[in-house]
């Protein structure tokens, strides 16, 4: 007795084995291959209700145009061969056999369907993905699926994620309460996508306490997405003021502390770009696949010595003998800048190149739902705290800063204590222009390379200067970040052009009120 029982539970359990295997029935393959688009999107949702992984794969064959009809039954093809879609044994096409065609419609249902058997998969990072699909495409056909995957899920992140899917699809329900129930919920989810899917139901909807409902929500939602509005647009000031402060941070040297009014520092940035795309050309042709991540860590020094060493050719062999004649300084660095446009035109082209970002700078740190910060401007505010903090310890530590510093003050006395001022002008004037290639190789991985690339930046580095208070390190950083965070707050209200007007005429305020700048030399005169 007791072994016919075991007997009958093992036949059932085998049989209810193979059902659950199968889960697809030859009628329900051919409903959702052919007939109306309504009949077979019904189809399609029903299935979805009990997923196996006949379903899922029926559904791939769909979407990927795998599938024909022929005698009455659906056949997924795959070359010559035919499958049935039930058994999953191989079957011979029939020579009649037709194509299925998909809808836009039909299309969009496959790919919701085949997200939402996602959720029943042993990845928990495709489960989240396939709820936050759902909620963006609410069905009211899914909510037995939503039903389903929120009983068995056991993550508590994606359980909530379910919750608001199922939420989202309750907006469209018959019921006024429900839909006063679900834009509640709704409004604890402070994403874009939540206010998209809000602001298409308050247009809709013609029940006044559901609108008002509705209306509420939103405006929680958009309390909530102001802060991260604000707190993007402060990222971005001091990510453009960081870059701004990389350019200006070399003027500060060679205009600052020596006097030297040189316009083809924009230039010197453009050759540490250049350099930067060379050592990338260089690991992409030379080295193995899973080097590039590092060349941009070689392109630093490398942008770093080609303009340091562009730069000291260009104070021997010109600066040098124009050294308290303002004016014709500014007019040879202006044709050496043209000069060497005209160079890197005839070597690289005129148009623009390319330069990719390694794989650790890709994609972005997502802080709040509506604010993802991308790793490549964060690796470019780090590096621009870097490179004012090793130059500052330069000015002020080393013993060419103290040479530099010496001959700022007093070039005479400087002279007669035996310092080589010659050398000391050198050797300042290359580390100016090094820290403009170090500025180009960071632009470099934030926008486009080319023979103009300086031009779009001398102006606002030299107003960076002397806003900041010339020869004054400290006052460019202020200058430069300060000037960045205004000109984005502005561009918010005013738009960009507007911006770049309203923050240039502050300058000129600012300046004609206090011409030295935020920070002031002090000395015997001050």
């Amino acid at each position: 007795m007791n072994f016919s029982f075991i007997s009958r539970l093992i036949v059932c359990l085998l049989l209810y084995a193979t059902a659950q295997a199968q889960a697809l029935t030859a009628e329900q393959a051919l409903a959702m291959a052919a007939g109306e688009t309504d009949d077979r999107v019904a189809a399609v949702q029903q299935a979805v209700v009990e997923p196996s992984d006949r379903v899922a794969a029926f559904l791939q064959a769909l979407a990927d145009d795998a599938v024909r009809v022929a005698g009455g039954k659906a056949l997924i093809v795959k070359g010559d061969k035919g499958i049935d879609p039930v058994t999953g044994a191989e079957v011979p096409v029939p020579a009649d056999a037709e194509d299925i065609i998909n809808n836009n419609r039909m299309r969009g249902e496959i790919d919701t369907a085949l997200a939402g058997l996602a959720l029943f998969g042993k990845d928990e990072t495709q489960r989240m993905a396939a709820a936050k699909a759902l909620t963006k495409e609410p069905d009211a056909g899914r909510l037995p699926l939503l039903d389903k995957a929120l009983a068995q899920e056991s993550n508590d992140k994606i359980k909530t994620q379910l919750q608001l899917a199922r939420a989202a699809t309750l907006l469209g329900s018959d019921d006024a309460a429900q839909r006063i129930a679900a834009a509640q919920a709704l409004s604890l989810s402070a994403t874009p996508d939540t206010r998209l899917l809000l602001n298409e139901r308050v247009t809709v909807e013609e029940d006044a306490k559901v609108k008002a409902a509705l209306q509420a929500a939103l405006k929680a939602i958009d309390g909530q997405l102001a802060w991260g509005e604000r707190l993007g647009a402060a990222f971005s000031g001091i990510s453009l003021g960081s870059i701004l402060l990389l350019v200006a941070l070399g003027l500060a040297i060679t205009y600052g502390l020596m006097g030297v009014i040189n316009m083809a520092h924009g230039e010197l940035m453009m050759i540490g770009a250049y350099a930067t795309y060379v050592v990338q050309g260089v690991f992409q042709r030379h080295l193995p696949e899973s080097a590039f991540g590092w060349y941009l860590v070689a392109a630093v020094p490398v942008a770093f010595l080609a303009s340091a060493l562009v730069g000291a050719v260009l104070e021997r062999g010109v600066i040098r003998f124009l050294y308290g004649r303002p004016l014709e300084t500014l007019l040879a660095t202006f044709g050496i800048s043209l000069i060497l446009q005209q160079l890197v035109r005839t070597i690289f082209g005129a148009q623009n190149v390319g330069l990719e970002n390694p794989p650790w700078m890709s994609g972005g740190w997502q802080l709040l739902p509506n604010l993802t910060l991308p790793w490549n401007r964060i690796v470019i505010v780090l590096f621009a705290a870097a490179v004012v903090a090793g130059v500052a310890w330069a000015v002020a530590r080393t013993r060419l800063g103290l040479f530099v510093r010496g001959v700022t003050q007093n070039r005479p006395i400087a002279a007669c204590m035996g310092v080589n001022t010659a050398r000391v002008d050198t050797y300042a004037f290359a580390l100016g222009s090094g820290i403009a290639g170090l500025a180009g190789c960071a632009l470099s991985q934030v926008g486009n390379v080319g023979p103009d690339l300086g031009q779009s930046y001398i102006v606002d580095s030299f107003m960076v200067v002397v806003l900041g208070g010339v020869g004054q390190l400290a006052g460019t950083v202020y200058a430069a970040l300060g000037l960045g965070v205004l000109n984005k707050l502005l561009e918010g209200w005013t738009g960009a052009v507007l911006a770049k007007i309203a923050v240039l005429a502050f300058i000129i305020v600012f300046i004609q009120k206090r011409p030295q700048g935020i920070f002031a030399l002090k000395g015997r005169e001050a």
